[in-house]
């Protein structure tokens, strides 16, 4: 054999390396996604003040089992789920929007099946009780050249003792009286923690009642986030629009 074919049987046998080593990092990718824990970021502040607009986290997939969902482009490749665990009350869940089965929506979970649920001025109802509600300090926003506006918060804290802020921006908002929501066996009833900019469970257009199957993972942990003050071709921003306080912190 000759010296040129010597080092082309090298570089073909460098490139089968590198192939069979980019194809194994990618299927460890995707076992970590599909499996273990998935990255989202957040788009809308309909989970104010818990989640802001510019906040990634990661959500655990493994916690309440599998579905097709749990897959990449929720890959039909089985029904219900299989490794099932029942979600808590007042988990912050992601979740497939029942109404179209594709777009992913992060709410907290209110009602478990067969609940009853219901606002009556501002004051969430289960079952008939009024949710313990504390008034707190308020919400402060900071808008773009330089306004403040202030939102009254609420520490709510559920039958289970889960405890969590909510914000009220409008008094006599359309979703701050509802009507009494009876949750059916396999679903859930999931709400914004911003409680009048949130398309939830109260709208059932929207969101309606959320299925078992539909929901990907809970989420977790904070690993970033940003104010949106910088842009990508913007990097002497970067520093100063991250919000510090924020990352790794867990989410309640």
């Amino acid at each position: 054999m000759s010296m040129t074919d010597k080092a082309k049987k090298f570089r073909d046998s460098e490139w089968a390396d590198t192939a069979r080593t980019v194809a194994y990092a990618v299927l460890i990718a995707l076992v970590i996604r599909a499996l273990l824990f998935q990255p989202f970021n957040i788009p809308s502040g309909s989970m104010i003040p818990t989640l802001m607009i510019g906040d990634y986290l990661f959500v655990s997939k493994y916690s309440y089992g599998y579905s097709k969902h749990s897959l990449p482009f929720s890959l039909p490749l089985f029904e219900g789920r299989v490794l099932a665990n029942q979600p808590e009350r007042g988990d912050v869940i992601v979740f497939k929007k029942p109404t179209d089965n594709q777009t992913d929506f992060i709410k907290r979970l209110i009602g478990l099946p067969g609940d009853e649920i219901q606002m009556r001025r501002g004051v969430l109802h289960i079952n008939g009780q009024p949710v313990q509600r504390e008034r707190i300090e308020d919400f402060i926003e900071t808008r773009p050249g330089g306004s403040i506006r202030r939102y009254p918060q609420y520490r709510e804290t559920l039958p289970n003792g889960v405890s969590y802020v909510t914000l009220d921006t409008d008094p006599d908002g359309y979703l701050d009286n509802t009507g009494a929501y009876k949750v059916p066996a396999g679903h859930f009833f999931m709400m914004g923690d911003n409680r009048d900019n949130s398309n939830d469970s109260r709208v059932p257009a929207e969101v309606g009642y959320v299925p078992f199957e539909n929901l990907v993972g809970r989420a977790e942990v904070l690993f970033f986030s940003t104010d949106g003050s910088a842009r990508i071709w913007e990097p002497w921003k970067w520093f100063s629009a991250t919000r510090w306080d924020r990352i790794f912190s867990g989410i309640n």
